[in-house]
C-alpha cells in the first residue's frame, strides 16, 4: 500500500527530510504513467509535480505535503514501521498527510484509464506535493512564486478532513516582539526600564484586541485571535529587566494582512507610550500563511459534496481552524480551493498513535476520482 511505503520513508520536519518521501512519491507516480518533475527548494527538500495530461482546459489540482511531524514520545508501535489492525493504518503521517497524497495518486491513476471507457478529461489533473508545509511554508512559498502553466478549476487540498469538505479556512502567523530596557540594581528599579514590564502591557494590548476581533465572529471561520505563545526575558531576580522576548501566534481571516496587523500593533505601543523613556520595541512578521474562503455554492464545493455522498459517506460543508497551504493558492494563484481529505485532524494528527481508517483512504480516492471526472468532463 502507497501510504505505508510513504510513512516509512521518514520526513520529519524540522529536520529536512523529505526527499525520501519524495523519492517514493516519484516512483509511484511515474509508474502510473504521469509525467513528473522535482524541483530543490532547499537541499534534500524537493516539491514535486506530477501531471496527468489531458485536454488544454482548465485542470483539477490536488495538493498536499511530504514532511511530518516529529513522532514524540508515547507510541505503542514503531512510528516509522507501519501497523496494520482493525482496519486501520498506525504510523506517523497516516492522517497527516501521507495517506491523503496516497489516495489522490490512486484516484489520478484510476482517471488514466478513463480514455479506455470513452472519457476524455477536458483538462490535466495534477498532483503537488510541497515540503516544509509544517514550520514556515519553503516549499509552497516557491511553488506559487513558479506561476504554473495551466490553469485550474479548482484545487483540493487533501489535508485530513475526516472526509468533510471545508470551503474556508483561517490563515496563520508569526509575530515575535523583542523589547529592550535598561538593566539597574533592583534595589533602585526606577533607575533601570524593565523590558518584562513593557511585555506585561504589551500583552494587555494583545489581550484587548483579541476580545474585540471576537465580536465580530462570522459563521464560518469565526475571527481573528492571538496567542501569545513563546515569553523569555529578565536577567536575573535582583535586576531589572533589560531584554525581554514575546512569540505570539495571530490567526487570520482571509482578508488580513499580517504586516499590516504587525503595523497596527506597533502603532498601539508606541499611542501607549510603550516604547519611550528607554524602552525599545521591535515587532516582526516571521512566518504567514493566507487564509481563504470559497463560495458555499461554487462548482468545486457541490461537486465534493455529490462525490463523497456518491463514494459511500455522508459529509458536510464548513470552515476550518486550522490553516494550510491552499491559502496561498487561493490567493497567489486565484484558484478556488477546498480542504477534503481522509482522516481526523484533531482526534489523530501530531499525536502519538496517529491512524487513519483504510476505508477512509479508499472513500477518499473514490470521492477525488468522481471529483475530477465531474469537473473536467460534460457526462459524468
Amino acid at each position: 500500500m502507497l501510504t505505508a511505503s510513504l510513512v516509512e520513508a521518514p520526513s520529519e520536519n524540522p529536520g529536512g527530510t523529505e526527499a525520501a518521501t519524495v523519492d517514493v512519491l516519484q516512483k509511484a507516480c511515474r509508474s502510473a504513467g504521469f509525467s513528473v518533475g522535482t524541483r530543490e527548494v532547499a537541499p534534500q527538500r524537493p516539491n514535486l509535480v506530477a501531471t496527468l495530461a489531458a485536454g488544454d482546459g482548465p485542470g483539477l489540482m490536488f495538493l498536499g505535503h511530504s514532511d511530518v511531524v516529529p513522532a514524540g514520545p508515547g507510541w505503542s508501535t514503531d512510528p516509522y514501521r507501519v501497523h496494520w489492525a482493525d482496519g486501520r493504518l498506525r504510523g506517523r503521517g497516516t492522517t497527516d498527510m501521507k495517506g491523503g497524497l496516497a489516495a489522490a495518486v490512486i484516484a489520478m491513476q484510476a482517471l488514466s484509464h478513463a480514455s479506455a471507457y470513452g472519457i476524455e478529461l477536458s483538462g490535466p489533473v495534477q498532483l503537488v506535493c510541497t515540503v516544509d508545509e509544517e514550520e514556515h511554508g519553503l516549499g509552497v512559498r516557491d511553488f506559487v512564486a513558479q506561476q504554473p502553466e495551466h490553469s485550474f478549476a479548482g484545487c483540493i487540498v487533501a489535508e485530513p478532513t475526516d472526509l468533510a469538505i471545508v470551503r474556508g479556512c483561517r490563515g496563520a502567523s508569526y509575530i515575535e516582539i523583542d523589547i529592550t530596557g535598561r538593566a539597574a540594581h533592583s534595589g533602585r528599579p526606577a533607575d533601570g526600564r524593565s523590558a518584562i514590564e513593557a511585555a506585561a502591557s504589551i500583552v494587555d494590548l494583545i489581550r484587548f484586541d483579541h476580545r474585540q476581533l471576537a465580536m465580530t465572529a462570522d459563521d464560518l471561520l469565526g475571527s481573528g485571535t492571538w496567542n501569545v505563545g513563546l515569553i523569555q526575558g529578565g536577567q536575573g531576580i535582583s535586576v531589572v529587566a533589560p531584554t525581554c522576548y514575546l512569540g505570539v501566534d495571530r490567526r487570520l481571516m482571509p482578508d488580513e494582512d499580517p504586516h499590516r496587523i504587525a503595523e497596527q500593533l506597533r502603532k498601539e505601543i508606541r499611542d501607549s507610550a510603550i516604547d519611550t523613556d528607554g524602552v525599545e520595541v521591535d515587532v516582526r512578521v516571521t512566518m504567514e500563511m493566507p487564509g481563504f474562503a470559497t463560495s458555499a455554492d461554487h462548482p468545486l464545493v457541490t461537486t465534493a459534496v455529490s462525490s463523497v455522498t456518491d463514494a459511500g459517506r455522508s459529509t458536510s460543508v464548513g470552515g476550518w481552524t486550522a490553516a494550510c497551504d491552499g491559502g496561498f493558492v487561493s490567493r497567489d494563484l486565484g484558484i478556488p480551493t477546498i480542504v477534503l481529505g481522509p482522516g481526523d485532524i484533531n482526534a489523530e494528527a501530531h499525536q502519538p498513535d496517529e491512524s487513519v481508517a483504510i476505508a477512509d483512504l479508499e472513500t477518499a480516492a473514490r470521492a477525488y476520482a468522481l471529483a475530477a471526472l465531474r469537473l473536467l468532463t460534460t457526462d459524468a
